[in-house]
């Protein structure tokens, strides 16, 4: 049996399976480039408050959860829908706290709502923390990037949920990486909360089209029982450039960071500081024992940085604030230069990469690192990775809820 509901932009077909199927009508990518403004899922209140109302309603939110000018939270009280819990993931319900800083359960002030962490002592939700809830609302701003924790945050709030028979509805955001596909796909030996599923580094994905492939693919537990719907943004295609509102985290301060972090984010694996404790991170990148003296840094502790790598210490390297945007905009691939360059001027190698290893799980592989210090071709390396890549993206095709 084949429920259909109008949304007033197309139809929203559910199938057996319960993994939503939307299907509306898009301009072209020619005529939506600058023509009209992106509208958000959490924007589109005519769709969301008919599945929710009378209630129990669970948010998966953070700082960037905003309609207009106005959380998604304080949105729905004035609406007088009942938020029976909120959850929250790395950052925090602020977006204030480091990465890595752990979470604490609270309450919201405001709404007096019960704030669950899934970045402290869990980062999946218990069944209890569910007791409740009749439906769970996910409205985060993620940035496309396989490690970046958002996305793993969802992949375990979709379990959870499945287990409990629970519906999801995602109110879906652009993704300012969503105009290509590339890097390494996840070996699932390395996965992790930095590699939650068999992902390139670089997904193309929005948050509702994630959620789609891992509930279709059956990546998630039970997705057999998994009812997910996406209220899709209008006016989006996968090559709309798209500067966020609110930044996602602290050290992502500004669109620059954002296009730059794919890239860059293999240096935290290892001695290489990406510029966290100053106040241009994921711009600029050094390390002290670097042989370069025409640009460096000094790490400082600051609030999106706690205890920076090499805090205190000069650190050479390079200054990518300059940067045009649009170049950024354009290059549809991973930058391997950087991070290649950089290794092979490095003058300790046997020190250059984390004891840790926190670079294989970033990357997802354990053949970077083998590559590199093989000194083999940014050709090669990427040569490696695309029978994966050609497969992954069959998979993604299907679940794409915009244009190309």
């Amino acid at each position: 049996m084949l429920l259909v509901c109008l949304t007033g932009m197309g139809q929203v077909l559910f199938s057996q399976t319960n993994v939503l199927e939307t299907h509306f009508d898009l301009p072209d990518a020619d005529s939506v480039q600058g023509a009209a403004r992106v509208v958000v899922g959490a924007e589109r209140l005519d769709v969301l408050l008919p599945m929710i109302r009378g209630k129990n309603v669970g948010l998966v939110i953070n700082h960037t959860s905003m309609v207009g000018d106005v959380h998604l939270v304080d949105t729905l009280c004035a609406l007088e829908e009942c938020v029976a819990r909120i959850f929250v993931p790395e950052h925090g319900f602020r977006g204030a706290a480091e990465a890595g800083e752990l979470i604490k359960d609270g309450q919201d002030a405001r709404t007096g709502a019960p704030i669950v962490s899934l970045y402290g002592a869990k980062k999946k939700p218990a069944p209890e923390d569910l007791e409740g809830v009749d439906v769970v609302v996910f409205d985060i701003q993620d940035v496309g990037v396989r490690f970046y924790t958002y996305i793993s945050t969802l992949f375990y709030m979709l379990e959870a949920c499945s287990e409990q028979c629970i519906p999801v509805i995602i109110l879906d955001r652009p993704n300012p990486n969503g105009h290509y596909v590339d890097g390494p796909v996840l070996d699932m030996r390395l996965s992790s909360f930095v590699g939650i599923a068999p992902l390139p580094v670089v997904h193309g994905c929005t948050v509702g089209e994630l959620a789609r492939l891992f509930a279709g693919e059956y990546w998630v537990a039970f997705a057999g029982d998994l009812d997910v719907r996406v209220i899709p943004c209008l006016h989006y295609t996968h090559q709309t450039r798209y500067s966020l509102p609110v930044k996602p985290s602290p050290n992502l301060p500004n669109d620059r960071a954002v296009l730059l972090y794919p890239s860059l984010c293999f240096f935290e694996g290892t001695t290489v500081s990406v510029g966290r404790g100053t106040d241009w991170p994921f711009q600029v990148y050094g390390a002290p024992e670097f042989p370069r003296d025409s640009f460096w840094f000094v790490p400082r502790s600051n609030a999106g940085s706690r205890y920076p790598p090499h805090e205190g210490s000069m650190c050479n390297g390079f200054d990518l604030r300059g940067v045009p945007l649009d170049s950024l905009q354009v290059q549809n691939q991973l930058n391997l230069t950087y991070l290649l360059d950089f290794y092979q001027q490095y003058p300790q190698k046997d020190a250059f990469f984390l004891a840790n290893g926190f670079f294989e799980l970033l990357a997802g592989t354990y053949s970077l690192r083998h590559q590199m210090e093989a000194g083999e071709s940014e050709d090669a390396i990427r040569a490696t990775w695309q029978p994966d890549l050609e497969a992954f993206r069959e998979i993604r095709r299907k679940y794409l809820l915009y244009p190309e």
